[in-house]
């Protein structure tokens, strides 16, 4: 049986020694390292080594009992959160750590959040028991009630022929089959085995154990325990089907794709497709490998369960389906932040723009933009940890120095009224029109797309051209220039040349369409939210709620439990960013909070933030609302608030 297990937790709980253990346990390794020792096996990176915590996402195999595991230690950090959930999507069990000590903290529960959307059925390790201040009842009413109250507690003395009357109650209150089986017969041992198996793989049941991974006490029989009550059903007699969930790069350069297989068998000099229907890709497979920590083996063949590694492959990006048109896997975890890139002149800018566009294809996360007009490189981040790292990356793999500006909030524009918006393009010898409908669509949908032009005014593939042109890339708006968002776009009309329509016409026509609607319309400006949870002492809450409405955000009637406030809400990232550290010094230390990106809203500062970026819409070199059109053989510039007199599909 092949399962995939990926180790989890918040930073400092102990995860990564915990992994170390298993790998020692299982014979992988046969020393056994420490993070402060900088010899752990799987942070095997000089970056991770020197910082002591987890940055990639890097895999162990092992075998136990008969099954092959693939092993996933997983950043704890924040600001790598991203690499954490690609790796989620492939996982068959999560074991979440959490320290004895500290109990559930502020990113347990974004971990936890992103388990149950992916539906990864969940282990608990309560690491740490050695230490001062641990305590598991307490750790445990922490779980139940900040995480899910199916969370139980089991002993090293578990067996499936002895279980305690609490865990077979327990089990038979979430199977109605069950439960009656034991009102009516009693405890049957095998009945409860399965069943408990059957309500943890349907994540309605998380056991918990406790040990200490530092002093090697109860990994052993907690693996053990993992081992009995989780399973896997992979078939490799179908088609081939598999996920990317990693890119990397080896030394020599070579574009390594990381795949799981979730069904069929793929050997070397196999041709696989993805991307879907519309783009889809074919190529050949010239290499597979399987990783263990750094070290790779070359295989023929990999199959049904596997995490592997293939050459071959150059197009495919992080998430993709190999084998199948599924759609692309969408990823919850997004950096709110922007900055600019800064680097010696005297270093290529092609160079470094080669150089980002792979750390892009690794980190799709980092949304890598060359702003031609400006010359300059931006990227996407969650936070000033992650750029440090990032130095650190380019100097050592591409020998380049580079810094970043301060990052600023990632703000987006949308609109709040319907338009038609009209785009012509007719210098000489070129010939294109497009007619758009704007429409408000709901906040945090993206752009959508729908089409009511009929095949007698446009070709089926001239409008499909048109699509392509809107999705090809973020399109600005017009208060700041940042990227539209939320807003449905309903193609009604256009018009094509027999003779005089070339390449890219239709593009300038779709540019200055949805340009032009976009000077009709209201539009507004958005900005990032965070969900929040706050968890303070009653004392703290008053502060606590005032800091929230002074921060612009808003939150649900607070929640009281055992002496504790519990605060909800939503708050606007730009005002909330360093709310942490201001928290732990107010309260103490005792304090805890959970922040998650919320999607976005309303700015709750437009006026101010659209005076500081200065966007200047008439000046942008990549739009135009105005349209061109041509009389007397020569072309000439129509604005846009006069365009619609002037268009041909109008008349």
């Amino acid at each position: 049986m092949k399962k995939t297990i990926g180790v989890l937790a918040h930073v400092d709980a102990g995860k990564t020694t915990f992994s170390e253990q298993l790998l020692y346990h299982t014979k992988t390794i046969h020393n056994r390292g420490r993070v402060d020792h900088k010899d752990i096996f799987l942070d095997s990176h000089e970056i991770e080594k020197q910082r002591g915590i987890t940055i990639f996402a890097d895999q162990a195999i092992f075998t136990y009992q008969g099954s092959t595991y693939y092993l996933l230690d997983t950043p704890g950090h924040v600001d790598f959160s991203p690499e954490m959930e690609r790796a989620i999507q492939v996982m068959d069990y999560a074991i979440v750590i959490l320290s004895a000590v500290e109990g559930v903290e502020g990113h347990t529960e974004t971990i936890w959040q992103l388990l149950q959307q992916h539906n990864v059925p969940t282990f608990f390790f309560l690491n740490k028991t050695d230490r001062e201040g641990a305590d598991i009842n307490r750790v445990m009413s922490e779980i139940r009630s900040n995480l899910s109250d199916n969370a139980v507690e089991l002993t090293s003395d578990f067996r499936k022929e002895n279980m305690n009357e609490m865990l077979v109650e327990f089990i038979a209150e979430r199977d109605e089959q069950l439960l009656d089986t034991y009102m009516e017969t009693g405890y049957e041992p095998e009945k409860w085995y399965h069943a408990l198996k059957k309500l943890i793989k349907r994540n309605r049941i998380f056991p918990c154990f406790r040990g200490s991974a530092l002093k090697d006490e109860g990994v052993r029989e907690f693996l053990d325990i993992v081992d009995h009550l989780s399973d896997t059903s992979y078939s490799s007699k179908e088609k081939f089907a598999g996920q990317v969930y990693k890119i990397r790069h080896d030394t020599n350069g070579n574009r390594v794709t990381f795949i799981k297989a979730f069904r069929g068998s793929l050997r070397v000099r196999d041709e696989v497709s993805y991307g879907g229907e519309a783009n889809q890709v074919t190529e050949k497979i010239t290499h597979v490998r399987v990783y263990n920590g750094v070290n790779h083996v070359n295989v023929d063949e990999v199959t049904a369960g596997d995490l592997f590694a293939v050459l071959g492959i150059t197009k495919a990006e992080i998430g993709d389906s190999i084998g199948e048109t599924k759609k692309k896997a969408n990823f919850e975890m997004v950096p709110t932040l922007r900055t600019k890139v800064v680097f010696d002149p005297s270093i290529s800018t092609k160079e470094m723009i080669d150089c980002f566009q792979r750390l892009d294809a690794e980190d799709p996360s980092l949304q890598v933009i060359w702003d031609e007009y400006f010359q300059e490189i931006h990227i996407h981040v969650m936070g000033v940890i992650q750029l440090e790292v990032l130095k650190q990356i380019v100097k050592k793999r591409f020998n380049y120095d580079v810094t970043f500006q301060q990052p600023e909030i990632l703000y987006k524009e949308s609109l709040t009224t319907s338009v038609e918006g009209y785009g012509h393009f007719e210098p000489l010898r070129h010939h294109a029109e497009v007619h758009l409908r704007l429409e408000p669509a709901p906040r945090n949908s993206g752009v959508l797309f729908a089409n009511n032009c009929h095949a007698n005014d446009m070709s089926i593939g001239t409008q499909n051209l048109v699509r392509r042109h809107l999705f090809e890339r973020n399109h600005n708006g017009l208060l700041t220039g940042s990227a539209l968002t939320d807003v449905k776009i309903t193609l009604l009309t256009g018009r094509a040349h027999p003779k005089h329509t070339s390449g890219g016409d239709f593009r300038e026509a779709t540019y200055r369409a949805l340009r032009q609607g976009l000077e009709k319309a209201e539009n507004i400006l958005l900005e990032p939210y965070y969900d929040f949870k706050i968890k303070v002492d009653l004392d703290d809450m008053g502060k606590v709620l005032t800091d929230i409405q002074q921060a612009n955000g808003f939150f649900e009637t607070p929640k009281t439990e055992e002496e504790k406030a519990i605060i909800v809400g939503k708050v606007p990232v730009a005002t909330f960013m360093n709310y942490q550290a201001e928290l732990a010094s107010s309260t103490h230390g005792k304090g805890v909070i959970s922040l998650r990106f919320g999607g976005y809203g309303r700015c709750h500062n437009e006026a101010e933030v659209i005076q500081r970026i200065g966007y200047q819409k008439g000046s942008d070199p990549q739009y135009s609302s105005n349209s061109i059109f041509c009389a007397k053989g020569q072309g000439f510039t129509v604005p846009w608030d006069q365009a619609e007199n002037y268009m041909h599909c109008l008349k």
